[in-house]
């Protein structure tokens, strides 16, 4: 045989770029056995993922390091803010470092797979910039800012058949895979109810403010264009960064769009829950003036859904709670047996509950011990992701399941946004009885950005 075999772009098909397009046909790729290639106890190169982080200065860069520390090799590292980044640089220093993720992945080409880990804003410019790329994309939750991009993003993993992660670790756990055979096995009868909470105070997640005034000078090796990215042009303010920027609209996604992916994932998996019929919030918001509610999340809201009954489950709501807010007290729960806390689940059925993964009372949880086991455990959140990468079956959280899971936790935040009860139409993509209420399934990036 001669000569370099090409793809029809004409250039050298080489194993990072058959690598980054596995996915679209797994039968076709074989890892080479470590035993062949890296002696024994030790990775071979072929099995190795080239992998790069986006947004490495908070749990981004946790992301990086237990990537690494499952056997992949980290060599890119971006951030538009080069000072937050500096713990990743030292920890990492053979990695290339990038400020700006479209250079990196324009010019570097080893690159197999990504982690992004930025503020909610960029994650889907970034992630769609990488599935066009031909990467694999571990993407932290929410997948996306907006309903919008929640869509796009799905489709265009499907079709250009990238491997993908949301980064919602819990859904690896033990305790959702316990509560699913619950529900399965009939433990509490048929879901009527769902309630998710999560109390994040706003130390950690500040909101219910209004714009910063002054307009404080920009830190050195912080790119302000950069983090901007699609937003709405506005000055540079520490209001705003590094970590606080959940609470803004234009950058986050409230306590919603925070922790509903996590608290969710597991109740949507059982009873194979797909798009709510009406969506309807009520909260501080209501009395919040315009220069606070348009601006950021309030500081506490409830979020009711209402999902028809279909095959897999008759008719059931969930409600979403935040800001200390918490539902009604469940007559199983024992006397002096707390309900609160940071986050947590109650699951309601003809039967009985469940409390997060536990039958309550807690005597009930004793007598009936554990369902039968129905689900294969997990390897691991980031182990799915790397295994699905290298031809194995897909992940748990691959965007086919997160993209219309982050549909509905954002649907939320607008019901949060005009205080309406919102009907949903999920095949036109349009909530059909408040048009006014369209505006915020998405929004007009800035000039030079795009999906």
């Amino acid at each position: 045989m001669t000569g370099k075999k090409t793809d029809f772009s004409g250039d050298p098909i080489s194993r990072r770029r058959f690598l980054g397009t596995a996915g679209v046909s797994a039968a076709v790729f074989t890892v080479v056995p470590r035993h062949v290639l890296g002696g024994p106890g030790r990775q071979a190169p072929s099995d190795t993922l080239n992998v790069a982080g986006i947004g490495i200065g908070g749990m981004g860069f946790n992301d990086i390091r237990t990537v690494a520390g499952l056997g992949e090799n980290i060599v890119a590292l971006c951030d538009v803010d080069q000072r937050h980044a500096a713990k990743a640089f030292n920890e990492f220093p053979k990695a290339r470092k990038w400020q700006d993720y479209r250079k990196m992945l324009e010019e570097q080409k080893d690159i197999d797979a990504v982690t992004i880990a930025t503020p909610d804003h960029l994650h889907a410019p970034i992630t769609m910039a990488a599935i066009k790329a031909g990467k694999h994309v571990y993407c932290q939750k929410p997948l996306t800012h907006t309903v919008y991009e929640a869509r796009q993003i799905a489709r265009a993993a499907k079709e250009a058949g990238v491997v993908t992660q949301m980064g919602n670790q819990g859904q690896a756990g033990e305790g959702p895979r316990l509560l699913t055979e619950f529900i399965w096995d009939g433990a509490i009868g048929n879901v009527r109810e769902v309630h998710g909470w999560s109390n994040r105070y706003p130390r950690i997640s500040p909101r219910g403010q209004a714009r910063p005034q002054d307009t404080p000078p920009i830190p050195d090796g912080l790119d302000w264009n950069l983090w901007l990215g699609p937003a709405p042009e506005r000055p540079y303010h520490l209001a705003y960064l590094p970590f606080v920027w959940r609470g803004w609209w234009d950058f986050g996604t409230g306590v919603l769009g925070d922790i509903g992916c996590h608290n969710f994932s597991a109740i949507f998996k059982a009873l194979k829950l797909k798009y709510p019929k009406t969506v309807q919030a009520s909260g501080t918001f209501l009395q919040d003036p315009p220069e606070i509610r348009n601006e950021s999340a309030p500081i506490a809201s409830v979020v009711h859904y209402e999902f028809e009954a279909d095959d897999n489950h008759p008719a059931v709501t969930l409600t979403w709670y935040d800001g200390g807010m918490l539902p009604n007290r469940p007559p199983q729960l024992e006397q002096g047996r707390r309900l609160g806390g940071g986050d947590g689940m109650l699951y309601i059925g003809d039967k009985g509950a469940i409390l997060d993964n536990r039958l309550i009372p807690e005597a009930r949880m004793k007598e009936y011990g554990k369902p039968p086991q129905k689900l294969p455990r997990s390897p691991g959140h980031y182990k799915e992701w790397i295994i699905a990468a290298k031809g194995g079956p897909k992940a748990g959280s691959d965007f086919s399941f997160a993209g219309p899971l982050t549909e509905v936790v954002l649907l939320g935040n607008i019901a949060i946004r005009t205080g309406e009860k919102l009907e949903w139409d999920p095949i036109q993509m349009k909530i059909t009885n408040v048009p006014d209420a369209n505006k915020f399934l998405h929004y007009e990036y800035r000039n030079g950005w795009s999906l």
